[in-house]
């Protein structure tokens, strides 16, 4: 089991919010507001943050690609880094604050974070992790039970129909 599984205890596993961008970025359509998905197309001997992207949403069968070449990524807010897409994982959280997460693996690592009692950094030759980089609101005991329901919230969204 993965230590930062363990109940009531969360060791830093060492990933950068990049690193979750290497499995599909859950984003909302622009045509037609349904779920979609932006996809890594891997090459090896590369950072993921210069691989190129898909962009591919099943309901209106839009695509799109993105390349490192000539573009750039953004990174560190409720839109995907390449094609600048809203979340579809994002909503109000604490009092005007916005909680999102890029996929599933994301929210979950949010999950045990916020549901541990005991969270352990450890050591790391670069520090500012995700973990490490999460703002004080989530971090704060006071919010657990708000940034958890949130969380549950955005799972059932997966399965709900966009409006």
């Amino acid at each position: 089991m993965d230590t930062h599984r363990q109940p009531g205890r969360f060791h830093d596993p060492f990933v950068w919010l990049y690193t979750l961008a290497a499995d599909d970025i859950e984003v909302v359509c622009p045509r037609c507001g349904a779920l979609a998905v932006v996809i890594a197309q891997r090459v090896d001997g590369t950072s993921v943050m210069f691989w190129p992207r898909r962009f591919v949403c099943t309901a209106c069968v839009s695509t799109g690609s993105w390349s490192p070449k000539g573009q750039t990524s953004q990174w560190g807010g409720p839109v995907d880094p390449f094609f600048r897409l809203p979340l579809w994982l994002q909503a109000e959280c604490c009092g005007g604050h916005t909680l999102w997460a890029f996929n599933e693996a994301h929210l979950t690592l949010l999950e045990d974070f916020v549901t541990a009692r005991l969270r352990e950094r450890g050591q790391a030759r670069n520090r500012m992790t995700l973990v490490a980089r999460l703002p004080r609101w989530l971090k704060s005991a006071k919010n657990r039970d708000e940034v958890l329901r949130v969380i549950t919230r955005l799972r059932q969204s997966r399965d709900a129909p966009a409006c």
